[in-house]
């Protein structure tokens, strides 16, 4: 089933000889694929013929649909959209039927160089075929589930854990993360918190967290309808400085994870509304009133984060973080919205550069004082 990623255009061509108008039902729903689809249309376009030819493009409409929305769990947006396409021709005036396409909807899109109707037709929805990441934190695999089967974890090419991924028809799992943590938890202090306890800290317990992880690996396969796709995960152990994981949907539409691992530099700034107030009352003043006053003032912080010494292979992760509208990033515990800063981005190689670091700048997406109202 071909896929429509709503970031990017999706035509619809439609031509015939003595083609006169087109008429298009789209239906848009969640729940069973075709049992729940919607009695009457959602959206139903029509448009005139121009030299026996009509298009349609209908992603921007489909795209309205996504919430995006994640508080630590991963899970994402889904869409099922089927549309039907209807000829009026100069012999048979009459709106015809042409049956019934089925796509399936993701927040994702293509580059240029894709052409038109972008697929990302893999069933692995990453990018990378390398995974960096913090050591006993969860490696959080996005998946196809209609074009993936299995996946294998290894360390020392010994296998420690498998798991078998099922095709649905339900639109809440066509995206299944597959990882070794519980619920995103990312470190041993999460996972006890999230379970209702209560974390302790010491000096044996930190032993402890240093000499056992969840699970270990070094390798994943993942077995797809196109072969078996080889991830290698490399795991950065950070005694200096607090890392950070941001969470962003990538070109796939899915959740994705990238660690900052060095030095983090927070900022807020401030903005204010004034006004000039009389303070003179029956011909004096107090000299302790303001009479440049403050109406309302607010403010906004933002973050400079380093990522460490990162593989080459990771710059099309670092593009599609860029390219992303929305961000996330854990701290304090809290999943927190974010927004990327800066307009540009220098791409880093190891012939060039040697050792690849990358200084990000990202604004929390509120005010500092709580205005919702």
């Amino acid at each position: 089933m071909s896929k429509i990623n709503v970031r990017s255009p999706y035509y619809i061509h439609d031509t015939v000889s003595g083609l006169v108008s087109c008429r298009i039902d789209i239906y848009i729903y969640t729940g069973t694929q075709t049992i729940d689809q919607p009695s009457s249309a959602t959206y139903e376009l029509v448009s005139n013929a121009i030299d026996e030819k009509v298009t349609f493009e209908i992603s921007e409409l489909i795209r309205d649909y996504f919430a995006n929305e994640f508080d630590g769990d991963y899970t994402s947006d889904f869409f099922w959209v089927d549309y039907e396409v209807f000829r009026s021709t100069a012999t048979v005036p009459a709106y015809t039927g042409q049956g019934e396409v089925n796509l399936k909807g993701f927040y994702g899109y293509g580059f240029f160089e894709d052409g038109v109707n972008p697929q990302n037709d893999s069933g692995l929805l990453l990018s990378n075929r390398k995974i960096v990441k913090l050591d006993d934190a969860p490696a959080v695999i996005p998946l196809d589930t209609s074009k993936s089967t299995q996946v294998t974890y290894e360390l020392n090419g010994s296998q420690v854990y498998t798991k078998a991924i099922s095709s649905s028809l339900e639109s809440d799992e066509q995206i299944e993360y597959v990882t070794n943590g519980v619920n995103g938890a990312d470190e041993f202090e999460d996972r006890v918190l999230q379970d209702g306890g209560t974390f302790e800290d010491s000096s044996c317990l930190q032993d402890f967290v240093d000499d056992f992880t969840l699970f270990d690996f070094d390798t994943i396969y993942i077995d797809t309808d196109d072969g078996v796709i080889k991830l290698t995960v490399e795991n950065i152990q950070e005694c200096k400085y607090q890392p950070y994981k941001i969470t962003f949907i990538n070109k796939f539409g899915a959740l994705q994870d990238i660690w900052f691992f060095k030095r983090t530099n927070e900022v807020l700034s401030t903005k204010k509304e004034e006004f000039k107030r009389n303070i003179a009352i029956d011909g004096t003043y107090n000299i302790s009133k303001h009479q440049n006053k403050i109406l309302t003032k607010n403010g906004s912080e933002k973050l400079t984060l380093n990522t460490g010494f990162y593989p080459e292979a990771y710059n099309e992760v670092f593009k599609e973080m860029q390219l992303s509208e929305d961000c996330w990033i854990e701290i304090n515990n809290q999943t927190l919205p974010i927004n990327i800063s800066g307009s540009s981005f220098n791409y880093k190689t190891e012939l060039n550069d040697k050792l690849i670091n990358y200084t990000i700048e990202i604004d929390f997406a509120f005010d500092t004082i709580n205005n919702i109202r």
